[in-house]
């Protein structure tokens, strides 16, 4: 096998798949040059001046990375993921980072289940934050309470990247021994802790970073935008449809931070991404704004993959996945193709084929009530 791709990747035989004339934008080096894109089953084997047993010449179109969501909340779709998946490949989103908690307040761990199970398989890559505040406050009613010997059984799941946004601040900070039982856990594990820490400053700020919090997708302003790029806390800039901050947080950003900054939707509502998009519409935002669209690109591919520690994501370059967008220009970011893993999945804004998912998982029944009578309604008077 390894005989097999050397060769391809070193011309001496056809490559699976070439892309001809591409208009590569690298971000990895900043720059955006004509190349062939050489394929391999889900991988790119090499860049320069191939051929392939299939070209598809791109005319000089230009090929960015697969987009990637940092932050988002599938249940805010209120479709099931297949469904989403369908809405949002036509649009360059590739891959997903989904932090199940709305589920699991339900559900628990069945609602973890039900959505692993879901994503399965999907042209779309899903991966999953664990949930950290489930109930998310104790002053209300839940379906479910997770501590951290509910989510420890997940943590060697390849999909599973860390803990999801670390809302209870107070418990971080307090010592609060379930919220730092759940922290020593993905610490033990290697994983990621992400933030949710709106109006924290200070020293409150350094003690929740101290923690291992590495992220945080609630700012509200470029100050405290700027103070999480300072404590070496990744910048998850937001334009969902509940809350939109991108256009407040874009003032602190700038070339030499860029870097260490990512877009995120959190959540995205059905009747958006059928009129706006998903992630194609923040760099829609970013472009008209006077961001880089290479910079723009940056913080929805390669930024976001190198934080999650998905090494082979998020640019194109061999050894990476070929998840690639084969587009007309750099301001409407309007896909003319997308490929997932190498298979091209949609073309002209429609899916090449319909998306399923074939293992089912059946949610048990959590809220059952009795048919209402008349006689239930009735207020007595008086």
């Amino acid at each position: 096998m390894h005989a097999q791709t050397l060769a391809w990747s070193l011309g001496k035989q056809k490559a699976p798949l070439v892309l001809k004339n591409a208009k590569l934008v690298n971000v990895l080096s900043g720059e955006i040059y004509t190349t062939d894109i050489a394929v391999a089953g889900e991988s790119i084997i090499g860049l320069g001046e191939y051929a392939g047993e299939q070209e598809i010449d791109v005319e000089g179109r230009y090929v960015y990375p697969g987009l990637i969501d940092g932050h988002f909340h599938l249940e805010s779709s209120m479709v099931s993921p297949a469904e989403f998946a369908a809405a949002v490949l036509p649009r360059g989103t590739t891959t997903v980072i989904a932090d199940p908690h709305e589920i699991a307040n339900v559900w628990g761990t069945d609602g973890i289940d039900y959505f692993m199970a879901a994503t399965e398989g999907l042209p779309l890559k899903v991966f999953f934050t664990l949930p950290s505040c489930v109930p998310a406050t104790d002053l209300e009613d839940a379906g479910a309470k997770l501590e951290a010997e509910d989510l420890r059984p997940y943590l060697k799941h390849p999909r599973v990247l860390g803990l999801g946004e670390l809302m209870n601040v107070p418990g971080v900070l307090m010592g609060d021994e379930n919220v730092w039982a759940k922290i020593e856990a993905i610490r033990q594990a290697g994983k990621l802790i992400d933030g949710h820490a709106p109006g924290f400053s200070g020293k409150e700020l350094n003690a929740y970073r101290l923690a291992g919090v590495t992220s945080d997708h609630e700012c509200i302003s470029q100050e405290e935008a700027r103070e999480r790029l300072r404590l070496g806390i990744q910048l998850m800039l937001r334009e969902g449809s509940a809350t939109k901050n991108l256009l407040d947080l874009l003032p602190a950003v700038n070339s030499f931070n860029a870097i260490n900054c990512s877009l995120v939707t959190d959540d995205r509502h059905p009747e958006d991404l059928l009129h706006e998009g998903h992630l194609d519409h923040l760099l829609r935002l970013l472009v008209a704004n006077k961001i880089d669209p290479i910079t723009a690109l940056q913080m929805a591919t390669i930024n976001t993959a190198r934080y999650f520690r998905l090494h082979n994501y998020g640019a194109i370059a061999p050894g990476f996945q070929a998840d690639l967008v084969v587009a007309d220009d750099l301001h409407s970011f309007k896909p003319y193709a997308v490929f997932s893993s190498g298979k091209m999945v949609a073309s002209a804004g429609k899916l090449l084929s319909p998306i399923s998912n074939q293992k089912r998982y059946q949610l048990p029944r959590k809220f059952q009530m009795q048919p209402l009578t008349p006689e239930q309604l009735k207020i007595q008077a008086g």
